[in-house]
């Protein structure tokens, strides 16, 4: 993604020396930063691509407004916002299925499907820097979503980028006293639906590593007896789009074991990451043998078990992963910690 197409021998002039005089190294320096943010707001990878580019192109166009008041890092921040919460005007939020309010469910209902529904979407790793790891993690994530695009620009200007509130109105166009108190909303509204942050493991032990070996190891043989052990008790199961989710390790082995096609020797994963989580692109076998891209698998640890898998059966996610379309018929899984 680049901007570099919309320069004119008409470049509008800076008075003074600043980033801006070479705007595709600018692009280059933040565009996965603000990657991330138009992400937080959007929930999407691919809405907040086009936000991005979108947001270049305004900074681009109006880039001789620039008075150096801020610094040019806050200065598309700002614009960033802004495209986000024209964006979101009159759309509903991107939920997972356990944040449709409907009760979790039992393995051999049937499986609903809801394609109308806008889904929460994964992000790679590589695609976004983060200085946090929790802040980009799927269930904040997924918890920003229940809040109203004001307060969720709010909540990730003052918590994540940690600019004052002075700075969060002049960008919002509104008073201080107005940000102060859709922070307070947010937060109360945050606390029922994110994750406590002593409960982020921001890096794998190596028992996490043997686990997520285990892990692949038990899927490719189809071992259900070895995939609920390495799940929480209580673990959830949620995989858009389809709407269904599912509470309990030995329900969640019984959906796999009744309600999932492949059999021994049918799915294989390739590891990647994903929200700064594990995560796996999960592959069947067809009828000619070879592997397809079944669904995208991002894990939330908890110690040396698995306590939260979202299943997203997007097959677009691959290519945004940089995962490949097919693999041959005699691929088999390699270690998954070896990343």
């Amino acid at each position: 993604m680049t901007v570099t197409d919309h320069r004119t021998s008409e470049r509008p002039r800076v008075s003074t020396s600043t980033e801006l005089d070479d705007f595709p190294a600018l692009t280059e320096r933040y565009q996965r930063e603000l990657l991330a943010h138009c992400y937080r707001m959007s929930g999407s990878v691919h809405e907040a691509e086009d936000l991005v580019q979108e947001t270049l192109i305004r900074a681009w166009k109006s880039q001789d407004t620039f008075q150096g008041r801020s610094s040019v890092r806050t200065w598309l921040y700002r614009i960033a916002t802004n495209v986000c919460l024209t964006n979101l005007e009159g759309r509903p939020r991107r939920p997972l299925p356990a944040g449709l309010g409907t009760e979790d469910q039992m393995a051999g209902d049937a499986l609903e499907l809801d394609h109308e529904i806008p889904w929460l979407q994964p992000v790679p790793d590589a695609a976004v820097v983060v200085a946090e790891k929790d802040t980009i993690r799927l269930a904040f994530v997924a918890a920003l979503q229940h809040l109203p695009a004001k307060q969720r620009a709010v909540l990730i200007l003052r918590d994540v980028l940690r600019w004052s509130a002075a700075e969060v109105a002049e960008a919002l166009d509104t008073t201080v006293a107005a940000v102060n108190s859709a922070l307070q909303r947010a937060h109360a509204a945050m606390a029922e639906k994110q994750p406590d942050p002593d409960t982020v493991s921001l890096d794998l032990t190596a028992e996490q590593k043997v686990l997520l070996d285990k892990y692949v190891a038990a899927f490719w043989a189809k071992d259900i007896d070895g995939i609920v052990a390495l799940l929480k008790q209580d673990a959830v199961w949620e995989m858009p789009p389809f709407t269904g989710w599912y509470v309990g390790d030995r329900n969640i082995g019984n959906l796999i074991d009744t309600q999932c096609p492949g059999g021994v020797h049918d799915m294989v994963m390739l590891p990647t990451t994903a929200n700064g989580q594990p995560a796996f692109g999960l592959y069947m076998r067809g009828s000619d043998g070879d592997f397809t891209p079944f669904h995208l698998q991002v894990l939330d640890l908890d110690g040396d078990r698995v306590r939260h898998v979202a299943a997203f059966f997007e097959k677009d996610l691959f290519e945004t992963f940089g995962l490949p379309a097919r693999l041959p018929a005699d691929a088999a899984p390699t270690g998954a910690a070896g990343r």
